[in-house]
Formats: structure tokens, C-alpha cells, sequence
């Protein structure tokens, strides 16, 4: 085995480096619901998330070795285009926490390794079996799964609570999201944690310094797990406000069932090797929460925003990352340049970010309005109403439920 050289040690720092903004970035998908229903305080929500988060990250290795052993050609691979995935991974993470969107950290980092590989070693280093069946496939698939089962969940808890006392039962639902908020948070550290595990497994076998298919190390999932957990206890404030009020507005019930829906879907495709957005599961239960209570409304405007930025992850992460490597490809100097972009690019976001300070103070306050579309209206026209509403408040038909609905007031950021 070959000594830690130079190179390898600046890739195992960006890939922890990409793992804290993975923490930050998605603790949204743990504990937006719980923070917007008021179910626990923002600070003490991230705290506990960060915890369970480091939990989670010794729970399983599977995920990891999807990335490290079964998503592009190891023989093909060189630290340096590790270097460049991560450049195109942390980029977009920081972009789209910038503007408040909820996309894929997953699908950032896949799609930087997928560029930085074409542009090293050709298309045929990529292995397209695996990328279809593990990443693409329950792309599509997780959302709707987890946005289904959350809709069912929520009509059958207000179903359920139709007779039961409306302080006593938003009171037991506030204690059960907190308990499907730790269970979130547990699944995020079984799947996200072990995509850093796997990259820096895959660099470790590129150097020389592991053998090809070897798990990854204690030292890796240790750091790993300190990395997100210290991210996720930052505070991705911007993407909770998004994912709190700005798609929905969630009643104790919906975030119960959005969160418990979420957790499972998470959790069976980490069993399973599944490198599975958890973002895009939490995004579609809470959508689904939403359409599952009378009179709930899904703004569609911000919904579609972020189903654009879905769709852009994987090419525009493979295009900064096969970029990285080209340049990176001119030797040590170009690794430097490329360092160099990163830490500034870095650096201006954040500047960027300190003219309009989200954090735990102002997380939960909305000043948009947005009018209810055509499909929550028409979902809502056939949902049962919430438990405890009197039957003259709720809206007879549907351009008057809309009308009412249109008034309130909503986040879009």
C-alpha cells in the first residue's frame, strides 16, 4: 500500500467538507415539520438531529459501498477526479441553499463523480446499470411513494380523530412528530453519512491506500458521522423555511405523517443499497401531507421551483465536476486553481447570503401569498375536513374554497 500523499489528503478534507454541507443543507428534511408546527424549538430541533444523525451513520455500510464499489469503475478512477466531483457537489449544494431550494445532496455528489469520470477515464467508466436502478429509478419513485403514503396517513389520522378531544390530539400528534423527527434523522445518517463514507472509500482504493472492494474504514464512518452531524446542528435555516411553510402549511397530524412516511421510505432503500435522496422523499410526504387535509394547500409555484432544481442536479453537478477535472488534469497547479475556485466561490456565496439572514429567529415567518391552484383545489374539494371543524366553516364548493385560501398567507423562498 502506498503512503497518504498530498493529493489524497485534500480529497478526504472536501469530502468531509461536502459531507457538513450535506448536514446543513438537508436537516430541513429531519425537522422542518417539527419547527413550523411548533412541535419543538429550532435550536433544540437541530441538537437532536445532529445527535441521531452521528447514530445513524453506524447503522449500515451498504449505501457507502454502492458509491464506492458499484457506481463508476474503480480502476479508472484517480484521487483528482474525486477532487472534481466534490468541487461540482458542494457548489451546488451552496447554490441551492442560497435560494432557499431543497434539492438532492445525493444526486449533487453522484452527478459530480459521473462528470469528473466521463472527462477521466470515458463513458464506459460509469456504470449505467447502477445508475439506473439505484439512483435514477428511486428518484422518480421515492417522492411519489412517500407523497402517497403521507396523504393516506393524514386522511386516516383525521379520520381516526374525528371524535377524539382537538387540544388533547394536537398535543399526542406534536409528541409522536417529534419521536418520526429522530426516526428521520437516524434514516438521513444511514443514507447520507454513507455517501461520504463511499467517496472517500472510493479515493482511499484510487491512492493505493485500500484495497479495491474494501468497506469503508472506522476513521471514515467516524468522521463521516462528526462531519454531517456538525453540519446538520448549523441549521440549513433557509431550506427549513422552504420545506416548513414555504410548500404547505402542516398541522401537527400532516407533519406526523409526513415525517413517519418519509422515515420508512428512507430506511427500506438504505436496507436495500438504494442511494436515495432523502430530500425528495421528505419534499414529496410533506406535498402529500398537504393534499391530505381539507383545505390544505400546496403552493405549486415553489414546488415547481423545486422540481426544476431536481432536474438540474445530476447534469449541472457532472458539468462543474467534469470541468474541475479537466483543469485538474494540467497537474498540481491545476489542482491548485481549482482549490482556489472552490474556497472563493465558497466564500461569495456566503457573503451573498448575509444581506437577507435567515436563522432560528425568523425561521417560521411567511409574507407571501400565493393563490391555491387548480390540483389543490380540486383535491381539496374531496378530503375530509380536520377533526373538531364545525360543518359551516368548511367551504361548500371549490372556487369558494379557493377564494378563502387565496387570502392566507404563505412563504415562498
Amino acid at each position: 500500500m502506498e503512503s497518504f500523499s498530498l493529493i489524497l489528503a485534500i480529497v478526504v478534507v472536501t469530502a468531509l467538507a461536502f459531507d457538513f454541507t450535506n448536514g446543513f443543507h438537508d436537516t430541513a428534511n429531519a425537522m422542518a415539520t417539527t419547527i413550523s408546527t411548533g412541535a419543538m424549538k429550532p435550536k433544540v430541533a437541530v441538537a437532536m438531529s445532529a445527535v441521531l444523525n452521528l447514530v445513524g451513520a453506524f447503522l449500515s455500510v451498504e449505501v457507502a459501498n454502492t458509491i464506492s464499489k458499484g457506481l463508476v469503475d474503480e480502476a479508472g478512477i484517480r484521487p483528482e477526479v474525486i477532487f472534481a466531483a466534490l468541487v461540482g457537489a458542494i457548489l451546488w449544494n451552496l447554490l441551492t441553499w442560497l435560494v432557499g431550494l431543497p434539492s438532492s445532496s445525493s444526486h449533487a455528489l453522484m452527478g459530480g463523480l459521473i462528470g469528473a469520470t466521463i472527462a477521466s477515464a470515458g463513458v464506459g467508466a460509469v456504470h449505467g446499470d447502477v445508475l439506473v436502478t439505484k439512483v435514477l429509478i428511486p428518484a422518480i419513485a421515492a417522492p411519489l411513494v412517500a407523497g402517497i403514503a403521507a396523504m393516506l396517513a393524514t386522511r386516516l389520522t383525521y379520520s381516526l380523530g374525528k371524535k377524539a378531544d382537538g387540544e388533547a390530539s394536537r398535543k399526542g400528534y406534536r409528541a409522536g412528530q417529534i419521536a418520526s423527527a429522530g426516526l428521520v434523522s437516524l434514516a438521513h445518517g444511514t443514507n447520507d453519512a454513507q455517501k461520504t463514507m463511499g467517496i472517500i472509500t472510493l479515493a482511499l482504493v484510487a491512492g493505493g491506500t485500500l484495497a479495491p472492494d474494501s468497506d469503508p474504514p472506522m476513521w471514515v464512518i467516524l468522521s463521516a458521522g462528526i462531519a454531517i452531524a456538525l453540519g446538520t446542528y448549523l441549521g440549513g435555516w433557509r431550506i427549513i423555511r422552504t420545506m416548513g411553510k414555504g410548500l404547505t402549511d402542516l398541522q401537527p397530524q400532516q407533519g406526523f405523517a409526513a415525517q413517519t412516511s418519509a422515515a420508512t421510505v428512507i430506511l427500506a432503500s438504505s436496507h436495500l443499497g438504494f442511494s436515495l435522496s432523502t430530500t425528495h422523499s421528505v419534499s414529496g410526504a410533506v406535498m402529500g401531507a398537504g393534499l391530505g387535509r381539507k383545505g390544505g394547500v400546496v403552493r405549486w409555484s415553489t414546488a415547481t421551483r423545486m422540481f426544476v432544481a431536481w432536474g438540474l442536479t445530476l447534469p449541472a453537478a457532472a458539468l462543474v465536476g467534469a470541468l474541475a477535472e479537466y483543469v485538474t488534469g494540467f497537474g498540481a497547479w491545476g489542482t491548485a486553481v481549482v482549490a482556489v475556485f472552490l474556497v472563493a466561490s465558497s466564500a461569495a456565496i456566503w457573503k451573498v447570503s448575509r444581506r437577507e439572514i435567515v436563522d432560528h429567529t425568523n425561521v417560521n415567518d411567511t409574507d407571501d401569498a400565493e393563490p391555491a391552484g387548480v390540483v389543490t383545489t380540486a383535491m381539496a374539494a374531496v378530503t375530509p375536513p380536520p377533526a373538531g371543524t364545525p360543518a359551516e366553516s368548511v367551504p361548500s364548493f371549490p372556487a369558494q374554497a379557493t377564494a378563502e385560501r387565496t387570502a392566507s398567507t404563505t412563504t415562498t423562498v
